[in-house]
């Protein structure tokens, strides 16, 4: 973890701790099997951004309480669920370094590990009658898997337009951020008007994020050589759609036809990065990303000072600086 994200978690360090410990206990199975994938997934937790996001809008926006670790808990056994399903879909062997389960496990057992995950996630919330917060994180869960598949009936085409794109990134990735964050209000104890500005804060922070997640694709100064990992998977992302608007129609079919058919080949793959980039795609791309954030910010600011408030700001800033 950075300093930056150190400095970041400080007024919420001590919740995350108590999170960490009590999550790691929730995922705790009698089944040998089931144990050891849950002990493996407890271990491969990455930077940690949704109970963030969650602990940091719940200090916003009211007072941390123990509706605040179950409202995280039940992020993340819903969004963990999500991924194990999503690595079985893409057939992917691979997730943030490490073997995804359906490669260590198999599929079937991915699917299952999936489902339990779910079901921990929701007997959590109806035990403790936090239907409030099944409610905000299931909507979220419903959009994630209708972006999913809007995203995956366009890749067939690759007619999406630039107002179809923001339509998929806000199911398929801003929904959740801006679930954590209304979740984060809900659990405590803010009124509807709080909940829906901090899912709106959400909701434009994910958008950013993941706008800048399509700039890593086009490797940007500071990460190195471009990846092109979303064009080899017939992605349409920002800068792409952006560069195809700039163009005659003969480029624009000469580059669907190679994103369509040269997933393969490297040197095709690098003729479409110079031609995204040589039509303002990278600049348009980072000029939306930052209206995204502007609008972010705005929404923090009409919450009262505080350190929570502070930390939530420099989070937003961590996401779209990061460099991977």
């Amino acid at each position: 973890m950075s300093l930056q994200l150190k400095e970041i978690q400080a007024p919420i360090s001590a919740e995350m701790e108590t999170f960490e410990r009590k999550f790691r206990d929730s995922m705790k199975s009698k089944v040998f099997l089931l144990d050891k994938i849950m002990g493996y997934i407890v271990k491969r937790k990455g930077k940690q951004m949704r109970p963030m996001f969650v602990f940091l809008s719940a200090g916003t926006a009211g007072q941390i309480n123990d509706r605040c670790y179950r409202g995280a808990s039940l992020i993340e056994l819903l969004h963990t669920a999500t991924l194990v399903h999503d690595d079985v879909v893409d057939d992917s062997n691979m997730r943030r370094g490490f073997f995804s389960i359906n490669a260590l496990w198999k599929n079937k057992i991915a699917v299952l590990v999936g489902d339990y995950l779910l079901s921990r996630g929701l007997l959590l919330s109806i035990d403790n009658e936090d239907f409030d917060l099944l409610k905000i994180v299931s909507e979220a869960v419903r959009e994630m898997s209708e972006g999913e598949l809007l995203q995956m009936a366009k890749a067939r085409t690759l007619d999406i337009t630039e107002d179809l794109y923001y339509d998929v990134i806000r199911q398929k990735t801003a929904s959740l951020i801006g679930s954590c964050c209304a979740v984060g209000a809900a659990s405590a104890g803010a009124d509807s008007d709080t909940i829906a500005r901090m899912k709106e804060f959400g909701l434009n922070v994910g958008m950013a994020f993941q706008i800048k997640d399509d700039l890593f694709d086009y490797g940007p100064d500071e990460i190195g050589k471009p990846t092109g990992i979303d064009i080899k998977e017939k992605k349409m992302t920002l800068p792409l759609i952006h560069a195809l608007q700039q163009t005659d129609a003969s480029t624009k079919r000469k580059i669907k036809r190679i994103v369509k058919s040269n997933s393969k080949n490297q040197k095709k793959i690098n003729e479409v990065i110079s031609f995204v980039k040589s039509n303002g795609g990278i600049e348009y791309a980072k000029k939306v990303m930052n209206e995204y954030v502007d609008k972010a910010m705005a929404v923090v600011e009409t919450f009262p000072e505080s350190q929570y408030k502070t930390s939530l700001a420099n989070l937003v800033q961590f996401t779209i600086e990061r460099t991977k």
